[in-house]
């Protein structure tokens, strides 16, 4: 069992991304900094904003890159590489086009879906073998149309949704940090029983 030492979101750096579904990842790190009562402050030498945070008994990086998303891996290798933390500790939240706003999913490995942040990160890394919790935000449609959809603000409805699977899946940092993977799956995803 592999605790989780690092915990990256993936967004793009500047004011006018901030609200777009692509910063989805920066979104939930900025929520676990809060309640872990970190300040995220920019590292030069990580090319990113990091803190070192505890939860529990446990610490954690969490790290958001100041690099645009397709250059997310040298932000993470960077850090990654001076803590001598291994891939499988290593958690990257982002958005996930193929899964409907509302979902969220934790999974290991695997390919990157044509995410321009995961793919450099497996270059950075050398491997796919890192965690990932997927938060969806939907599919416009057409392929065609991806770009300007993550670049864009979610509706409200469509937000309200992102907000109640960070909600969900923040719950259960405790779990993840401990590497208790298997449990927060279950947890995340298994549906509520309706009444």
């Amino acid at each position: 069992m592999n605790r989780i030492q690092l915990i990256v979101g993936l967004g793009n750096p500047g004011p006018e991304y901030e609200a777009t579904r692509h910063n989805a990842g920066f979104w939930w790190v900025d929520q676990i900094a809060e309640v872990l009562g970190a300040r995220l402050t920019q590292e030069a030498k990580f090319l990113g904003h990091a803190r070192k945070a505890r939860s529990g008994s446990s610490d954690v990086w969490l790290l958001k890159p100041a690099t645009f998303m397709n250059r997310s891996g040298q932000s993470v290798a960077a850090l990654a590489n001076f803590y001598k933390i291994p891939p499988e500790a290593i958690l990257v939240v982002h958005d996930e086009l193929d899964l409907p706003p509302g979902t969220a999913r934790i999974k290991k490995g695997g390919g990157n879906g044509g995410h321009n942040g995961l793919k450099d990160i497996s270059a950075h890394l050398a491997t796919q073998d890192y965690w990932r919790l997927r938060l969806g935000i939907g599919h416009p449609g057409d392929r065609n149309a991806v770009v300007n959809y993550v670049l864009h603000t979610p509706s409200k409805d469509e937000m309200q949704l992102i907000e109640e699977s960070m909600d969900a899946s923040a719950a259960l940092l405790p779990m993840l940090i401990e590497g208790q993977m298997e449990a927060a799956m279950l947890k995340l995803h298994t549906k509520p029983k309706q009444d």
